[in-house]
């Protein structure tokens, strides 16, 4: 039976739930291992005078301490721009930016250290704040424009005219395994290093160059992560190549592990953003025009900022037609770690922005916000192309709107709050139905390439290598399903090894929710391939000349680990036959795989183009509950709406809506960084980072997937739903924000995200000329 459309569990599931997987710093301990740290800044900014490491010479147990001078390639690292250094050599950029590496047989040893090792920094002025940055002039890159028609001249003929900002906050990844490399000295100036990585080719090119060697010399191998939401994306490369550079000057394997607390002091988060925008409309809701100016805090360094401005800037009209629209995006560089992806990359913070400006321009009109929501979609066979000029096809918005708003009773429901609302002094309620109109590939359209490697053994087992990675995703399970049917195999015939650069090279990194389309297409290829080799095999073993069939490759099937011959399916043998019969032939039972996405451009210089294979469209409806007197928020009931063409393991493909959705829900309510005036992060623990748990999700979740037969652009007619739930969840937020609406406009009009307890009661009790959520 075939695989694909099952419910089959995560192949770590067991593992995971028993304790029996591994994770990276689960693997015991090599002979000689040492243990990896770092001294950091103790100021967010400053020049270092000096580094005394004398004191520390006679500490037991230390082996090691490296400076910047000790690193034998160059001390860059960046993805985009290699403006990021791995051991701080003359300027500090954020508290906890390294300094010095300390390589020891015991963390007492580590501890000893950083007592011991003296710093001498003198401070200069530091910028945390975007206010603070475009103030000073502190930028990253330049000004980026996507627009179309005119927005200016547009605006000052609409019939309506709005203008206001909107700050939207951070988020910590939370992944439950922090950032972890071991790395073991080999032969010949060779390193093989184990990464918790989401790009293993990026940490593999980063080590390489930190420690002066070719790519070649340099494996990495990723099997599994515990969490990672794009947060090892990129930024597992510096402790990878921490580990290296130890294991290099030691010749001992060395293994860095950051605790909990240091791993979220030191690595960058979700970007927070700051917008400001007018748009113009007319009575009945619709938009004429729309100009925004998106300021992201991108941290002390470029890191991927580029990419989340361009993706939030592409996302900024969302669901709906804006004939005249222009966006700007600037990156402003801060004294932070540096931020960096995050899952939704961008969209999210693009997205929240026009959903916010439906609302006030509903607040304006007094009409229903999802009114106006409809009123704005992208039609079917007109008014369907984005400001950056790709067509929408096969566009489903208007139907998920509809059947949505039905099934969901948005109207009655609507009506009952609205009465609630009369009646209760100590609560209020809100609803809302939000979009998501979310861009599927990378828009970097280099990275939009992946390879497989398939082998056949003589058994009749299969092992699959990609250069995907699995963070818990499930994306190992939809490999084997994907071959499995290739082949005609059951799915237990079938395993995927652990992501490694030595079998699979320069890969891109498994994000952008791409990581089924792409490895699964290249390990598809591979598979098709080696089914027309032993198609052309096995006709002649089929054939049966007694009765005239002639052998036919054309018509030789595999299925249910059986292969036969279509026109007489009794003519058939095992698999496991057929490939040790090839293998004694000598026909090659190996294949190597490569998909490259087709029909994507976008030139940056002109903001146009069609950078996205297709679009993954949703929505949900949510209801809240605040009560008047503390500000807690509870979510009553959310219903979601997603096309997610045919699935293709529609429990795992329910796991990353109902997950994704969640995760949101946390960024648009509970989830707040806080720092000091110093710019240390205040919250850096789960006693003072609340994360959803169990008592925060809705009452009701009703979860369902569109049926669209006319998907039929992607993997087995499949969509990518890695990211676009967790956007849905910004109708929470809207619903907060409709809530407040009740207790006064200007409450609603001044909420900012995350919309915390605290943020919600001061909203209700401040005047209007006092900010709230500014940070």
């Amino acid at each position: 039976m075939p695989s694909v459309g099952k419910n089959i569990p995560n192949d770590s599931a067991a593992g995971h739930l028993s304790g029996q997987s591994i994770f990276l710093n689960d693997v015991l301990p090599a002979r000689n291992e040492l243990l990896v740290d770092v001294l950091g800044s103790p100021v967010a900014h400053g020049r270092i005078r000096s580094v005394d490491l004398s004191a520390a010479a006679n500490i037991p147990g230390l082996v090691a301490l490296l400076t910047h001078q000790d690193i034998p390639g160059h001390n860059c690292l960046g993805s985009v721009m290699k403006d990021e250094h791995l051991l701080a050599g003359e300027i500090v950029d954020y508290i906890g930016d390294p300094i010095v590496l300390i390589a020891a047989e015991t963390r007492t040893a580590i501890e000893a250290a950083k007592k011991t090792v003296l710093l001498d920094i003198e401070e200069l002025a530091p910028v945390f704040s975007i206010d603070d940055a475009i103030a000073a002039e502190s930028f990253i890159g330049p000004r980026r424009v996507i627009e179309r028609g005119d927005a200016t001249e547009a605006l000052a003929v609409a019939e309506h005219h709005l203008q206001g900002s909107l700050i939207t906050g951070g988020q910590e990844h939370f992944y439950f395994e922090s950032q972890t490399a071991i790395a073991e000295p080999g032969e010949y100036g060779r390193m093989t290093v184990h990464s918790s990585t989401q790009h293993p080719t990026e940490v593999q090119e980063a080590v390489a160059e930190i420690l002066g060697l070719p790519f070649n010399h340099v494996v990495v191998i990723s099997k599994r992560m515990g969490g990672a939401f794009g947060g090892k994306e990129t930024q597992a490369a510096a402790p990878a190549a921490m580990a290296a550079l130890a294991a290099v000057k030691t010749r001992r394997p060395c293994r860095i592990a950051l605790g909990k607390d240091d791993d979220m002091r030191c690595t960058g988060k979700r970007h927070p953003f700051q917008s400001r925008w007018s748009v113009g409309f007319d009575s009945s809701g619709k938009i004429s025009a729309l100009a925004m100016d998106l300021y992201s805090n991108a941290g002390c360094s470029c890191d991927v900022s580029p990419a989340i401005m361009e993706r939030a800037m592409l996302h900024s009209d969302n669901a709906y037609f804006i004939p005249n629209f222009r966006v700007t995006g600037r990156l402003c560089k801060t004294n932070l770690p540096s931020n960096t992806a995050f899952r939704g990359f961008g969209g999210p913070q693009g997205v929240v922005n026009i959903e916010n400006i439906i609302e006030e321009i509903a607040l304006h009109l007094g009409k229903d916000a999802l009114d106006v929501r409809q009123i704005n979609c992208y039609g079917i066979d007109e008014r369907n192309v984005t400001p950056y000029g790709q067509r929408i096809e096969n566009n489903p918005l208007p139907a998920l709107f509809a059947q949505l708003r039905q099934s969901s009773g948005y109207d009655q429901r609507q009506q009952g709050i609205a009465e609630f609302n009369k009646a209760s002094p100590t609560h209020v309620r809100g609803m809302s139905m939000t979009a998501v109109k979310f861009g599927i590939s990378f828009t970097k359209t280099t990275l939009n390439q992946a390879n497989a490697l398939v082998n056949i053994y003589t058994d009749g087992s299969v092992m699959v290598s990609t250069g995907g990675t699995e963070m818990g995703q499930g994306l190992n399970t939809r490999i084997r399903q994907i071959v499995a049917d290739e082949l005609g195999v059951r799915f237990d015939d079938v395993i995927v090894a652990p992501t490694s650069t030595d079998k699979n090279n320069n890969t891109s990194p498994t994000a952008a929710s791409s990581g089924t389309d792409l490895n699964g297409a290249a390990a598809t290829n591979a598979c098709r391939k080696l089914r027309e080799r032993l198609a052309d095999f096995a006709a002649p073993l089929l054939a049966d000349p007694q009765t005239g069939l002639a052998p036919s490759a054309e018509h030789v099937r595999f299925a249910d680990g059986v292969v036969y011959d279509s026109r007489r399916p009794e003519r058939q043998m095992k698999f496991q036959n057929l490939v040790l019969r090839a293998y004694e032939a000598r026909v090659n039972l190996g294949e190597r795989g490569f998909h490259a996405t087709p029909g994507i451009n976008f030139d940056r210089d002109t903001g146009k183009g069609a950078p996205f294979y297709y679009f993954t469209n949703g929505v949900a409806a949510s209801e809240v509950e605040i009560d008047r007197f503390t500000g807690e928020l509870k979510v009553g009931r959310v219903d979601v709406l997603i096309d997610a063409g045919q699935c293709i393991n529609p429990g795992i493909d329910r796991g990353q809506l109902s997950g994704g959705f969640i995760q949101g829900m946390g960024w648009v309510t509970t989830e707040e960084l806080n720092y000091s005036s110093r710019g240390e992060l205040l919250s850096h623990s789960p006693t003072t980072y609340k994360i959803p748990n169990i008592g925060d999700l809705p009452e009701v979740f009703n979860l369902e997937f569109l049926e669209n037969s006319k998907n039929r652009i992607n993997l087995l007619n499949s969509k990518a739903l890695g990211e676009p739930p967790l956007l849905l969840a910004i109708s929470v937020w809207t619903a907060a924000k409709q809530a407040l609406s009740f207790v006064s406009p200007d409450a609603a009009s001044r909420l900012s995200l995350p919309a915390t307890g605290e943020t919600l009661l001061l909203a209700m009790e401040l005047p209007q000329s006092i900010p709230v959520g500014v940070r």
